[in-house]
């Protein structure tokens, strides 16, 4: 888990680079929205999953499309309704008739079967058709019948979803939500920003964004991103801040206990911890600090933390549960 001194600084620039190249190409479609943009490629770089949560017309899905569209990747859609079905996304075996009159059976792979899947507001389906991308948005593998097959790699499922308060919504299960390395809230856009996305998108010309990059260089920086250094008491601040986000654990704060019904799991560590280097090789260095933690947390956290009934009535969020904890808690012991 070590980058050479003598090859890191050269790999940090060509990092940056890239990003500023995936950046920009973004950013001639995508108006503002930078942080939202930062956040996404944090989770392609460490190799997770995003959820974009937000009202409809705010653009969650035209920037998955372009980000497709700059990283030369093969690009799905599912547009998640009620009446969709499992088979609808991992595939289904049809028997399959030949020239010659006998019969086969073939396997029809689904659209989960790429390498940017866009799950479109994913919580109008039922939970038993959200449970279908459980095996492959942890293993990068889908099991129909008794054969299992791997989907190619890169793999990214970056789903969009509406607010729970919305009519036709369906919660999203823990253990699905638990496989999205960060949920990104996209807001509303400025005056400035929405007065440009008016000049751009009511014209005859419309933009489109080129590829940048391809594949396999992205597998070369999602690489990279893990071999970056992280220093014994880094790692042991992600690990006391993880372990506070339980009621049962004495690091977290006794005013917090009764308005959180479960914590963050192992891998919101992961998520902490990558994400952090991400963060690093964002600013140019080649070991990620604590303030570097502290700037994924939310997007890392906010989806792994069950608040408890009363903390839900009283309109208590995930946000400010994180904001208090890194707020109290020691960066060294």
């Amino acid at each position: 888990m070590t980058v050479s001194p003598n090859t890191a600084p050269l790999d940090v620039a060509a990092f940056q680079e890239q990003v500023t190249l995936i950046r920009r190409e973004l950013g001639s479609v995508i108006v503002g929205q930078e942080r939202v943009v930062d956040a996404v490629l944090t989770c392609i770089l460490s190799g997770g999953h995003a959820l974009l949560e937000g009202v409809p017309g705010l653009g969650k899905t035209l920037l998955v499309k372009t980000l497709a569209e700059c990283l030369g990747l093969e690009f799905s859609r599912i547009q998640f309704t009620p009446d969709l079905m499992p088979a609808d996304l991992i595939g289904t075996t049809v028997i399959d008739e030949s020239s010659t009159g006998g019969r086969n059976l073939e396997f029809r792979p689904g659209p989960l079967f790429s390498q940017i899947v866009l799950a479109d507001e994913v919580n109008r389906a039922t939970p038993k058709t959200q449970s279908a991308m459980l095996e492959a948005m942890q293993e990068h593998r889908i099991t129909v019948g008794r054969q299992t097959r791997k989907i190619g790699e890169p793999f990214f499922v970056l789903a969009t979803q509406n607010p729970l308060e919305m009519e036709g919504t369906y919660p999203l299960p823990e253990a699905q939500l638990d496989r999205f390395f960060m949920k990104i809230d996209v807001p509303f856009p400025s005056a400035a920003e929405l007065t440009t996305i008016l000049e751009r998108t009511t014209t005859e010309h419309q933009p489109h964004a080129s590829q940048v990059t391809d594949a396999q260089a992205l597998l070369s920086l999602q690489s990279l991103v893990r071999r970056v250094p992280v220093a014994p008491h880094l790692v042991d601040y992600v690990v006391r801040l993880v372990r506070a986000t339980h009621p049962e654990h004495p690091e977290c704060p006794t005013e917090l206990r009764s308005s959180i019904r479960t914590g963050a799991s192992p891998r919101g560590a992961q998520a902490l911890l990558l994400g952090a280097r991400v963060s690093a090789l964002f600013d140019g260095r080649s070991a990620p600090a604590i303030e570097d933690v502290k700037r994924v947390a939310a997007s890392a956290l906010r989806h792994r933390i069950l608040l408890s009934f009363e903390a839900e009535a009283s309109g208590l969020r995930c946000d400010s549960i994180i904001a208090t904890l890194l707020a109290g808690l020691p960066q060294a012991l």
